[in-house]
């Protein structure tokens, strides 16, 4: 399943919100840097499918806001 992701980091808490069928707003505590908050963004987006952080993965916009991510269902 592929989904478009609207990142927000250094939020006051992590939270996922679904806009429509494929597009999603994440936020995350973590700043943008280093690969921080794409990493708790992958952990937050398996929390809420409920599957595993290695079914999650980021597969372009790894330095943008707007992201492709493909999960594993």
């Amino acid at each position: 399943m592929r989904i478009f992701v609207r990142a927000k980091p250094q939020a006051k808490e992590n939270r996922v919100e679904r806009l429509d069928e494929t597009h999603y707003a994440v936020w995350v505590k973590e700043p943008a840097t280093e690969g921080k908050a794409n990493s708790a963004i992958e952990k937050a987006l398996a929390s809420h499918f409920r599957v595993p952080v290695s079914y999650v993965q980021i597969v372009s916009g790894h330095a943008t806001r707007t992201k492709k991510v493909d999960i594993i269902l």
